[in-house]
């Protein structure tokens, strides 16, 4: 069984449950088999009387319950596994950040996950009966007739030894096609997001050819992998044919010769097959259940990103484990100094880097503008104090603390962050604004809300709302302006007064002048007491800084204080 979806079982009593009984029910009608074989026999040799005819529909109909019991229990085996993935799978995607896409992760969360319901109910109980029927058939061959138990023991390596050659091609190209879907999904539903900004640059065409393109590699690889799961089924037909022939020709020349009785060469005619079904069986369902435990293999990958071997499920060690917040209390009290020490950060698949050999140190309470053109590596820096990404080399120190050792829950606490582009949510706009709230909106009091909106400058267009803060937004605040939503996100940075380092990513970008000045005024006030990064491009924000910095091309060019606005 795949080793992480292991002790995944193990830790979740209900799939522990529900799995052994399954494997159990499925086993037990396996060697059922054995006593079907020897009434079946008696009965038509003229061995056992007619009466005999009533335990074997007992034996028969036992299997049928059995197999009932199987699947009920193979299902609801499934189901737990998948919901505890897919617990594991959301609660890491809180701290993913920026760097995965969204729909990515949607296709791994569902058509990805349902992918393992043929592992857990087709492959696994076909494993645990090929571990124990195949040998229990051959002791009693070797009872019954040890000409044609040699038989099968030398021929019935043949089919898992197929099996297993064809079996690491199959994995190969189940893995293509895993990832030629999740890109799919992927592209597809970005695109689908942006589209209106697609069409505004005249790009919606472009784009249209890609999801084509995109499409069509998934169709290419999925008929590979059909091609190779049909032929691998006939090449393991073809050898337990000629197995059983090898079987069948002897035993019927013997009892022709009269060197051979009639009920056991029934009883070995019967048995003989029952060898070889269960490995072919477990090969057929070993190629419908790869594509599951390809997505299986992505989740625990996003999961436990740097675990090798060893840890539990859930458990991190590490760089993996700083990042969810299982290293080191961060420290605590006023606006702490940051430093950046020769920070490279490369993301993966990229031969560029978005960040090379930065050294930075921003003194506690200072205001710095960074400043540079588009792709310079200015957000990638807030998303690295974020900790949203790592450094490739170089290290950031909080107080002279490495983040990489700290608990990012508690320091994000100390931090305030507006994004350029902020996600409001289909819910009231006190409840986007609480969740900033170190309390979460539930909980936060409502005088804590209007007191953030005032600062923010929300209370201008609030009480114009058909329900005022109470009033439902659409998703995305669809129903509000550019410049209503941008105050929206710096209200949630004023329900942290907690936060001692302010994170802004171009807040005033694409606002008219109005909503300009409403911003800046509110970050000002934002600003105070605080140790502020702003990433800017509009003279006045850049105003509001102690110190500029730029960014070319993911390197630090030389300091020049701010002066007017411009930063030179």
């Amino acid at each position: 069984m795949h080793r992480d979806l292991l002790r995944l079982a193990r830790a979740e009593r209900s799939v522990r449950v529900h799995l052994a009984c399954c494997l159990a029910a499925a086993v037990a009608a396996g060697l059922l088999v054995l006593v079907q074989a020897e009434l079946l026999a008696g009965v038509l040799s003229g061995r056992f009387a007619a009466a005999v005819l009533l335990p074997l529909a007992l034996v028969v109909a036992c299997r049928g319950l059995l197999g009932w019991a199987q699947g009920v229990l193979a299902g609801r085996a499934a189901t737990a596994l998948k919901s505890a993935l897919r617990r594991l799978l959301l609660g890491r995607v809180e701290g993913l950040g920026p760097a995965y896409r969204s729909g990515e992760l949607v296709t791994l969360a569902g058509r990805g996950l349902d992918a393992l319901d043929p592992y857990l109910t087709g492959y696994l109980p076909a494993v645990a009966v090929a571990g124990v029927v195949p040998l229990a058939v051959v002791v009693r061959l070797f009872v019954a007739d040890l000409a044609t138990a040699v038989i099968v023991v030398l021929t019935l390596p043949l089919i898992p030894i197929f099996g297993a050659l064809v079996g690491w091609t199959t994995k190969t190209v189940t893995e293509r096609q895993w990832r030629a879907l999740a890109r799919l999904g992927g592209h597809f539903l970005d695109v689908v997001r942006g589209l209106p900004t697609l069409r505004a640059f005249g790009r919606a065409r472009y784009q249209a050819s890609v999801i084509r393109e995109v499409a069509e590699a998934h169709r290419a690889a999925t008929m590979r992998t059909l091609r190779v799961a049909f032929l691998s089924s006939l090449v393991l037909e073809l050898v337990a044919s000629l197995s059983l022939a090898l079987v069948a020709v002897p035993v019927g020349l013997r009892l022709l010769s009269g060197s051979l009785d009639l009920r056991t060469a029934l009883l070995v005619l019967l048995l003989a097959p029952e060898a070889y079904l269960p490995l072919r069986a477990m090969g057929t369902r070993f190629h419908a259940a790869m594509e599951g435990v390809a997505a299986a293999d992505e989740v625990f990958a996003v999961v436990n990103p740097q675990q090798e071997t060893g840890p539990e499920i859930g458990q991190e060690t590490g760089p993996a484990a700083a990042r969810t917040g299982a290293g080191r209390a961060a420290p605590a009290g006023g606006p702490p100094e940051i430093r950046l020490e020769d920070v490279t950060v490369r993301y993966p698949g990229r031969e560029e880097t978005a960040l090379h050999r930065v050294s930075l140190v921003i003194r506690p309470g200072e205001r710095v503008a960074i400043v540079g053109p588009s792709g310079a590596g200015k957000s990638t820096l807030l998303h690295l104090l974020l900790g949203f990404v790592t450094p490739s080399e170089g290290r950031v120190l909080a107080d002279g603390t490495d983040l990489a050792g700290l608990d990012l829950d508690e320091w994000r606490r100390r931090l305030a962050f507006v994004p350029q582009r902020p996600h409001l949510f289909a819910t009231s706009v006190a409840d986007n604004i609480a969740l900033g709230s170190a309390d979460g909106p539930l909980n936060t009091d409502a005088a804590v809300i209007r007191a953030a909106a005032e600062a923010a400058q929300v209370a201008e267009f609030a009480g114009a709302l058909p329900q005022g803060y109470d009033t439902p937004l659409g998703e995305r605040g669809a129903n509000l302006s550019a410049g209503q939503r941008q105050r929206v996100a710096l209200a949630r940075a004023f329900c942290r007064p907690a936060a001692q380092v302010l994170l802004l990513d171009e807040p005033t970008a694409r606002l008219d002048g109005r909503s300009e000045a409403a911003i800046v005024a509110a970050t000002r006030r934002l600003a105070e007491g605080r140790t502020a990064i702003i990433v800017a491009h509009r003279p006045a924000m850049i105003d509001l800084a102690d110190r500029v910095v730029r960014l070319d091309g993911g390197a630090l060019v030389p300091q020049v204080p701010a002066q007017g606005g411009e930063a030179r």
